[in-house]
């Protein structure tokens, strides 16, 4: 039976709340990880491992937060990810939404794609299948 988002949400928020430390009216949909709930790089991992062991789940290396994009000259151009690098970005992270960082693909802006919105998006497609 498949998961509803509502109940992915409510685990997603406890494992960041245990994971970052933060009150659990602070996670919320919109909320992005480094800026509003304060993770740092070394908490994605932790953040990883703890959605593994909640929801039963593998979550391969650079699959929820790709990691080899931004080292690619193919990819970025002047700090900004070129049409190829947003191409492989979008095929990489069908759990994101673009819609806002496309018209600006800054590279500095690439942690505003990292929601709690998408943690929930990836966790439900990998549950559900």
């Amino acid at each position: 039976m498949p998961m509803p988002q509502e109940e992915v949400l409510d685990k997603v928020r406890e494992t960041l709340v245990d994971a970052l430390g933060v009150d659990e009216e602070e996670v919320t949909p919109e909320a992005t990880l480094t800026g509003d709930l304060g993770a740092e790089s070394i908490d994605f991992l932790d953040i990883v491992f703890r959605l593994e062991k909640a929801f039963s789940i593998k979550i391969p290396p650079g699959d929820l937060f790709p990691d080899n994009i931004l080292n690619n000259p193919q990819f970025v151009e002047n700090g900004k990810l070129t049409q190829a690098g947003l191409a492989t970005l979008k095929q990489s992270m069908p759990h994101v939404d673009f819609s806002e960082f496309q018209a600006d693909p800054d590279v500095n802006r690439m942690p505003e794609l990292f929601k709690v919105q998408t943690i929930v998006n990836y966790v439900q497609n990998k549950v559900n299948g």
